[in-house]
């Protein structure tokens, strides 16, 4: 029951998700001169994508660590799942998990031990102090569940325009589901003294900015459909166009915690479609890689 307990606390699934996107990005998007199978078995990058894992995982239960109290009233069954494992031994594993990830990146090179050393330190800043303020806790934590990605963005060195739309749009759908989250958990925040906007300003403005936000998407999916090529992945983006439109209904008609848990869902749901989608940008590339298509 205990790694039962721990895998819930540092969220195995989501793990496995971030995992495979990294992956798609680097073959589709990032690397697709070569193939598939080389891209898997390049050791560094792997490396890069453990040390990432791992650093998300220890985020995770650093997270639940101060987040024990309010989870309590606002996620009851799950906190009591979670609480199986000791806070002691939530630290230790925390430790642990960190020291492993310096140890990885200064396999890979110097400038990978600053960026993780840096990805430690924020997601502790965040959890500890940030996360409690209104629209900087939320840009925070958004920036956060995206900067894995720039990880191995700066592996391949390669930093194209398109990549950076597609960024943008991943960013403010998580800033997006970060709004939700606080409308879903308001009255663990407001037991707790968390300043979230809910509590702060209240519904109403929280769903005009979410809203807003929401708006704000059309840019990035335009950019992509229409200007950069995103091969058979605009049926993605066209689909999603689609999903945004019913959420905002649903979004301006939810008022109870369960009714922000399943525009939360929706929200997972588009993102994780998302992830599989990547491998629609240029399927051949699973075989070939893009320069032996060139010269055939």
């Amino acid at each position: 029951m205990k790694i039962l307990s721990l895998f819930s606390v540092v969220r195995g699934y989501n793990i496995l998700i971030i995992v495979l996107a990294q992956y798609l990005s680097a073959i589709f998007i990032l690397d697709k001169e070569s193939r598939a199978l080389d891209v898997l078995l390049d050791v560094n990058l792997f490396l890069i994508v453990l040390a990432s894992s791992l650093t998300i995982a220890s985020g995770y239960i650093i997270n639940n660590f101060y987040d024990a109290k309010k989870d309590l009233i606002n996620r009851p069954k799950k906190s009591m799942l979670d609480r199986l494992v000791s806070q002691q031994t939530k630290l230790h594993v925390y430790f642990a998990l960190n020291m492993l990830v310096v140890l990885l990146a200064f396999l890979v090179s110097w400038r990978a031990l600053l960026f993780f050393s840096a990805y430690i330190f924020l997601i502790w800043f965040y959890s500890h102090k940030l996360k409690k303020y209104p629209v900087v806790g939320n840009l925070t934590a958004a920036f956060l569940a995206v900067l894995p990605f720039f990880g191995i963005l700066m592996y391949f060195k390669n930093f194209y325009e398109v990549i950076f739309a597609h960024a943008a749009f991943l960013y403010l759908l998580i800033l997006i589901r970060e709004l939700i989250k606080d409308l879903e958990n308001i009255k663990g925040d407001l037991a707790n003294s968390y300043r979230t906007i809910p509590v702060m300003f209240g519904e109403k403005v929280s769903k005009q900015i979410i809203a807003l936000l929401t708006f704000f998407t059309i840019i990035p999916v335009y950019l992509l459909i229409d200007v950069y090529s995103v091969g058979y992945m605009d049926v993605y983006f066209y689909a999603g166009m689609v999903v945004i439109v019913y959420f905002l209904i649903q979004l301006w008609r939810a008022e109870t915690q369960k009714q922000y848990l399943q525009l939360h869902n929706i929200l997972k749901l588009l993102i994780v479609t998302g992830v599989f989608c990547i491998a629609l940008i240029e399927p051949s590339v699973l075989v070939h890689g893009r320069k032996l298509l060139s010269v055939i």
